[in-house]
This record gives C-alpha cells, sequence and structure tokens, in this order.
C-alpha cells in the first residue's frame, strides 16, 4: 500500500515537472514569435529613420564647412606681385580668422582700402598706438624707436614715387597709429601700394578679413608662411 502511494507521487511529480516544462517552452515560443513579430512590423519604419538620418549627417556636415569658411578659415588667391618673394601672384594661400586680433609682421587679408575697393593682402608693420618713422635716406622703418629687421622684404624698402606725406607727423619724422587703424606693407617695396599711399592709407581692423597662415597651392609653394 505504502509503495503505491509512493510510486503516485513520484508519477505525480513528474507529471508536474513534465506540464511545467512544456508550460514554460509554450510561453519562450511565443516571446520569440512576439519578437520576431515586432522586429518585422518595425522595418518599414525603420528605412525611412535611416534616409532621415542620412539627411541629418548631411545637413550637420554641410553646416560644419560653412562654419569653417565663414568663421575659422577660407582661401584666398593671391593677386599681383606686391608680396614677393613671400607670396606670389595666384599663390591661393590659408587664411583664419576665428577670434583674431592683427599683430605686428602678420601677412592679413584686407577687405578693401581708403579709395582702393579691391581685397588686398601685406604685412602688419605697425598696430594702433604705435609711433612709425620711414627714414627715406637710410632705407629703414622704424616703430616705437626700434628698427625693423626685415629679410623678407625683396629690394629696397622705397621707391622714388612713395609718399607718407598725407600722414600727421611731428618734427623727428614719426606719425602715431590711430585707434582701430593699421600700418601695412607688402614685402615688394618698390611696387607695393599699401598704407604709404593716401589711396590705401590705414586700414580700419574691421576691414580685416584673416591672417594668412599657409600656401595650399601651387604644391612647390606649399608651406608654412613664416619662419
Amino acid at each position: 500500500m505504502s509503495l503505491d502511494v509512493k510510486t503516485e507521487s513520484n508519477e505525480k511529480n513528474m507529471a508536474d515537472e513534465k506540464f511545467q516544462k512544456e508550460f514554460k517552452a509554450a510561453f519562450d515560443n511565443s516571446s520569440d514569435s512576439n519578437k520576431i513579430t515586432k522586429f518585422n512590423a518595425m522595418n518599414p519604419e525603420g528605412g525611412v529613420s535611416g534616409v532621415f538620418d542620412w539627411i541629418r549627417c548631411v545637413i550637420i556636415a554641410i553646416s560644419i564647412v560653412v562654419f569653417c569658411l565663414t568663421f575659422v578659415f577660407r582661401l584666398v588667391e593671391v593677386d599681383g606681385s606686391s608680396m614677393m618673394d613671400t607670396l606670389s601672384n595666384s599663390d591661393k594661400v590659408i587664411v583664419t580668422n576665428l577670434f583674431y586680433t592683427p599683430k605686428n609682421n602678420d601677412i592679413i587679408v584686407i577687405s578693401h582700402a581708403s579709395d582702393y575697393n579691391k581685397p588686398i593682402i601685406k604685412r602688419v608693420i605697425a598696430t594702433e598706438g604705435q609711433t612709425v618713422r620711414l627714414d627715406y635716406q637710410n632705407d629703414r622703418i622704424f616703430v616705437d624707436g626700434v628698427q625693423l629687421e626685415e629679410p623678407y622684404i625683396k629690394g629696397s624698402t622705397f621707391s622714388n614715387n612713395i609718399s607718407d606725406l598725407y600722414m600727421e607727423h611731428d618734427s623727428n619724422g614719426n606719425f602715431v597709429i590711430p585707434e582701430g587703424k593699421l600700418f601695412v606693407m607688402g614685402d615688394n617695396r618698390v611696387v607695393s601700394l599699401d598704407s604709404r599711399n593716401e589711396k590705401i592709407g590705414m586700414i580700419d581692423v574691421k576691414d580685416v578679413i584673416g591672417k594668412a597662415q599657409f600656401v595650399a597651392w601651387p604644391f612647390n609653394h606649399f608651406g608654412y608662411i613664416y619662419d
């Protein structure tokens, strides 16, 4: 009698375990089926989402390029020979302008000058508040009483037909750069139309596009502009 009860109990336990396994398997299959159904249902939406993601990436990329070209750097072509031998005609230079403040010896691109509407590229000789003296007789330039060392210039500093007489001088031949202005010159001084000429005059800082950094083209001129 005791043996029969024990056998019946074992059979009942086995039946319960079998039922639980079958129930669990059925539940798992149902869950997998639901997952697959949901995945399949999302395919069309996923395709549309992918297109929008691609468009968004393109817009972001274009925005970054526009931002960089507007606020970080530009590619500018040199027109003329006034900056030889540092820069040659048709050289393409990379110009940076983000948070830029012009400093002495910088080569800058200027949107326009006093009576000259074309963009020009020149070297900064002096900034606001500095005192400049052009020594025509001895072919020298003094800024704040110190003679400039200019290994980059081509030929003579001055030519016979250039004068700074439009500027107000003191008895020693010095003139002071006004607030917000720059005094600029080309490296090829004999032919350069620059701040020595009233047509160009003192450059307004707000008309500075940026600082020339590298020659990007042609490749035989490629490199950093400053020594």
